[in-house]
């Protein structure tokens, strides 16, 4: 009788574990079961290489928001991309954004660069001042090729 006591209780906790450790990853990726107040906001890349959906949107190292949408515009063969924003954040109307890198081994997320303007975006506004994603290997073999070396 006191083992199977004991058992119960030792399979409680391992239960009790595993739903601390499933709540803990969902809450490192981002994951969230409320839904979260914001709005939207559209931006056209030439290259969103490295942006998938649930990628971070950041404004000056503070997450604010993900990518929400990434689609291909068949008339201008670009990537648009729709970014959901907390709404306690107001944008610039004047600002920019740009896919940029955590690092060489680090994974891309979308940066806005905030401007001066003292009217901000509208929901549902598309953002003009775009810079898509610089691919690292392009960079290197145009390095290695001697493509950047001036003065020869």
């Amino acid at each position: 009788m006191a083992s199977q006591t004991s058992e119960a209780l030792v399979g409680g906790a391992v239960l009790a574990a595993a739903l601390g450790f499933v709540l803990y990853a969902g809450q490192s990726a981002g994951l969230s079961l409320r839904t979260s107040e914001g709005y939207n906001l559209s931006a056209s890349f030439r290259s969103a290489e490295g942006v998938t959906l649930g990628t971070d949107v950041r404004l000056a190292g503070v997450k604010i928001g993900t990518v929400t949408g990434l689609d291909l515009n068949p008339e201008t063969y670009r990537a648009q991309t729709q970014l959901r924003l907390d709404q306690a954040v107001q944008v610039p109307d004047d600002s920019a954004v740009v896919i940029s890198s955590e690092g060489l081994l680090g994974g891309n997320f979308v940066e806005i660069m905030p401007g001066g303007s003292p009217f901000y975006f509208e929901p549902g506004s598309e953002i003009e001042d775009t810079q898509g994603s610089v691919s690292l290997i392009s960079l290197l073999l145009k390095f290695v090729s001697g493509g950047g070396s001036e003065g020869e």
